[in-house]
């Protein structure tokens, strides 16, 4: 869900090009793109670096030497790491205020909420039925019922997978690892990130894994981009497994485009 889409023109930083540094999942159309351009006169190169977890042990390592001007994708999961590495400069644009409070995370600015959704496990709503009825908790999951069809993404490298996580510690407190003990007992899968797991082991993308972490957009996502097209989305989602997720942008620290980062922070 975008938080705001306003822009600041700058003339005197036309002809410039930004790297915005994101991960693998990131989707802009080239006409947003080439909208900012023309707004700015500014060109943007996209630099991705592995799901989220990844992008920023990436940004780390180059602390001070960024890859890029403008990361955009870190979210409220990894964001205290990223912020402790000093990866980001202080920046409060102009549209801040209109942002709920609930969304702006770092009272020193130096991260911009973006959007927000929810991680959320979804399943193939057909492998399941009167035979047996589709899981509707977290603890189900670990019911032997659903052995050998459950597929999560690795939280030391990805957001939704330390949603996930975080989601199974708030819902079991101190009981979370011998949760996830039962997990490995019923046969989860780990995958390194959200497009292994949704687009590689899970049903949608040939697997045969019929539940897996995702987002509770991600069946009408199924929808509008399904080729032939459907009408009704073939996925449903577990409401009680939700995390809320909030993506962020920063000014990567030791940019040498500093006013054109501005710009696309208002942009983005």
């Amino acid at each position: 869900v975008p938080i705001s889409a306003t822009t600041t023109s700058a003339p005197s930083i036309s002809g410039q090009t930004v790297t915005l540094v994101t991960h693998d999942s990131f989707w802009v159309s080239e006409g947003t793109l080439r909208e900012f351009t023309a707004e700015t006169g500014v060109e943007v190169v996209l630099q991705r670096l592995g799901d989220t977890g990844q992008m920023v042990a990436s940004a780390i390592l180059t602390a001070g030497d960024p890859l890029g001007d403008v990361m955009f994708g870190v979210d409220n999961t990894f964001l205290q790491r990223a912020l402790d590495a000093g990866l980001f400069e202080a920046y409060e644009p102009p549209a801040i205020s209109g942002v709920p409070a609930a969304l702006d995370l770092d009272p020193l600015h130096r991260v911009t909420p973006i959007d927000f959704g929810d991680v959320c496990v979804n399943y193939w709503i057909d492998r399941f039925g009167d035979g047996l009825a589709a899981p509707t908790s977290l603890s189900d999951l670990a019911d032997p019922a659903y052995a050998d069809m459950l597929v999560v993404q690795n939280p030391e490298t990805s957001s939704p997978g330390l949603a996930f996580l975080l989601a199974t510690i708030a819902e079991f407190g101190d009981g979370w690892e011998d949760y996830w003990s039962a997990l490995r007992r019923n046969g989860v899968v780990v995958t390194s990130g959200w497009e292994d797991a949704y687009y590689g082991e899970f049903v949608s993308g040939g697997g045969d894994r019929p539940i897996v972490v995702s987002y509770a957009s991600s069946p009408p996502a199924e929808v509008i981009y399904a080729d032939p097209p459907v009408d009704t989305p073939p996925t449903g989602v577990i409401t009680d497994t939700c995390f809320r997720q909030i993506e962020f942008a920063g000014i990567l620290a030791g940019t040498g485009h500093r006013d054109a980062a501005e710009a696309l922070v208002d942009f983005l």
